[in-house]
């Protein structure tokens, strides 16, 4: 005689407020079964579940962000930390950049006698691209992994768990802010960047290949419009979200004791990067397609 196979289920709400177990034959479950089966199965790779926490991350930040939940304590410190610790290492390395930048083409131009147009391309190369990018890629590594860092630790320390069992919302608390002071500071930062790299390549062009500082800066005036100004200051805002939300994100989801908190900060710094250079690419194109008109008026 087959036995008949049975599942058992805990039904929690009965009248006496004590569980209860029920059969139910497993011919009546061969779907559910089916589908318990695949799940048990199929695990998503961790880079699939951990990039969707990040847009999930990010969309409870914006709509946590527009609500008025942020701990501005919390936020004041992240600017701190963001804006005015990394300003050094900022302009030394756009200083470094614009005099490297410089050695490869000013001597080029000056032997085409095109000693008019090097502020104009100083001008235009630092806005539009040297000076947001060479600045995020500097916090991504600075700031993005410490983001990264410390809320790994606080992950596999149950540190964030703790501060759910308080009643405080890790979001409001901890993600937030450092999104926040990243977009906020970002911007300032690419600012005083385009100005470093702009004054020491000019001096460089001056000191070694005997371009005049003033043609330099009046070439640089006909070629740069504000738009060049405020593109570069949107484009150090949409780094400086992709920057804290991919760290962010690879912290919270850190798993493995010490060694994940290495795993995810080496992830999320690399992952920035990509999405710095994939977010370039795509605000450029939106954003210069009349590059020519630029460098007409500074020939």
């Amino acid at each position: 005689m087959p036995v008949r196979k049975t599942r058992l289920f805990v039904i929690p709400n009965t009248d006496d407020g004590h569980p209860c177990i029920s059969e139910e034959s497993t011919n009546t479950n061969n779907a559910l079964n089916f589908e318990e089966s695949f799940l048990s199965k199929w695990s998503p790779p961790r880079y699939l579940w951990r990039g969707l926490s990040a847009f999930i991350l990010a969309g409870q930040v914006i709509i946590r962000t527009l609500n008025g939940k942020v701990h501005w304590r919390n936020t004041l410190q992240q600017l701190e930390r963001v804006g005015p610790r990394s300003l050094g290492v900022c302009l030394l390395t756009s200083a470094f950049v614009g005099m490297a930048f410089t050695i490869q083409f000013v001597r080029e131009f000056t032997r085409l006698g095109l000693n008019r147009s090097v502020g104009g391309v100083l001008a235009l190369a630092f806005s539009r691209e040297l000076s947001p990018v060479i600045t995020s890629i500097v916090v991504a590594g600075r700031i993005g992994s410490a983001f990264a860092a410390e809320l790994g630790t606080m992950q596999v320390s149950e540190q964030i768990d703790t501060l759910r069992v308080l009643g405080s919302n890790p979001i409001d608390y901890l993600v937030t802010p450092r999104v926040i002071a990243s977009c906020v500071s970002l911007p300032f930062l690419t600012l005083m960047c385009f100005a470093v790299g702009m004054a020491s390549s000019a001096l460089l062009a001056d000191a070694v290949y005997g371009v005049s500082i003033n043609i330099i800066l009046d070439s640089a005036q006909r070629a740069l419009k504000s738009w060049d100004i405020i593109s570069a200051m949107i484009k150090s805002q949409v780094f400086g979200g992709i920057i804290s939300i991919v760290s962010c994100a690879w912290g919270v989801t850190t798993l493995g004791g010490a060694k994940g908190v290495g795993e995810s900060t080496t992830s999320a710094v690399v992952l920035s990067l990509v999405g710095i250079f994939i977010a370039d690419f795509a605000l450029s194109c939106c954003f210069f397609q009349g590059a020519g008109d630029s460098l007409k008026n500074c020939m």
